[in-house]
């Protein structure tokens, strides 16, 4: 047995389409959707994802706001700018790129940007529109995991949903939105406290994997056809290859044999999170347009 692998480079790239298609369409009307992408210092890492974000907004025919601080930047000056993006009706949609620097408040930087153009999903009013069913932005990874899940038409209601990981970028939000009627899931949420971790994965129908922490769900961990999706993005050191290293998910590569359902790393999530960033900066604008 081999698992259907879900493609979140074609889902991704499949929705990228659309918005494009709804960019241009809102450009006739004289709107340019626009993110602002702020980005505090020069991790190596960080930089990565903004430009790849900036290249998938053009792609789109978006305009990107780029805002390069340094790392020195302090608390105000960076909720300044913020304010003055908040301002700004040409500007649609405020990323702050995460981390900031140690000396800012990632808290109060998140309550700064507007929820109109909070398209992270990470202020509090945005969060709590989330948990209580209310309209407003869906966070990009959650909501690009049930996308695909929808896509390969696995079965979601009536099912038991186990995530590893209480991030409130993944595991949180994505148990709020699994709970949901439209999903009708039963979810268990695992984390460092969780006592043999092994015994909650083997009652998974569908298993989610978000912690950060390279081939941690080995096979005997799996039940046989379970859905598994990976979150996780690792870098572990490998000599043999020229960068010295490679990617790999929170899911060891062999639970393939085993699952029913299971997402590459990278290719799997990784796109997705993009896709749904982008059209989540679509929606802000034609909330501007409607207005």
């Amino acid at each position: 047995m081999s698992a259907v692998l879900l493609d979140g480079k074609a889902l991704g790239l499949k929705i990228r389409q659309s918005v494009k298609e709804r960019a241009a369409a809102l450009k006739q009307k004289g709107i340019t959707p626009c993110l602002a992408v702020v980005l505090v210092g020069d991790d190596p890492a960080s930089l990565s994802y903004v430009k790849s974000k900036e290249k998938a907004l053009a792609e789109a025919g978006m305009e990107s706001r780029d805002i390069r601080l340094p790392q020195s930047t302090s608390e105000q000056q960076l909720l300044s700018i913020i304010s003055e993006l908040n301002k700004d009706d040409k500007v649609h949609g405020i990323l702050v790129q995460s981390p900031v620097p140690k000396h800012i408040n990632e808290e109060k930087i998140n309550a700064a940007v507007a929820p109109q153009k909070d398209v992270d999903c990470f202020h509090p009013d945005s969060v709590g529109n989330m948990v209580l069913g209310r309209p407003g932005f869906l966070p990009c990874t959650p909501h690009g995991v049930l996308m695909l899940l929808r896509e390969y038409n696995v079965l979601v209601a009536g099912s038991h949903v186990v995530i590893v990981g209480r991030s409130n970028i993944v595991g949180k939000p994505l148990a709020n939105l699994l709970i949901r009627r439209e999903y009708n899931a039963t979810v268990t949420l695992c984390h460092t406290g969780t006592k043999d971790l092994k015994y909650h994965t083997l009652q998974a129908d569908i298993l989610i994997a978000a912690v950060g922490s390279a081939d941690l769900i080995k096979p005997d961990m799996v039940k046989e056809g379970a859905a598994v999706i990976d979150v996780g993005i690792n870098r572990v050191n490998d000599s043999s290859l020229p960068k010295g290293y490679r990617v790999c998910g929170d899911v060891d590569s062999a639970v393939i044999q085993k699952a029913g359902f299971f997402t590459p790393v990278p290719g799997g999530v990784g796109p997705m999170t993009i896709a749904m960033l982008l059209q989540n900066v679509i929606e802000a604008a034609l909330a501007t347009a409607g207005k």
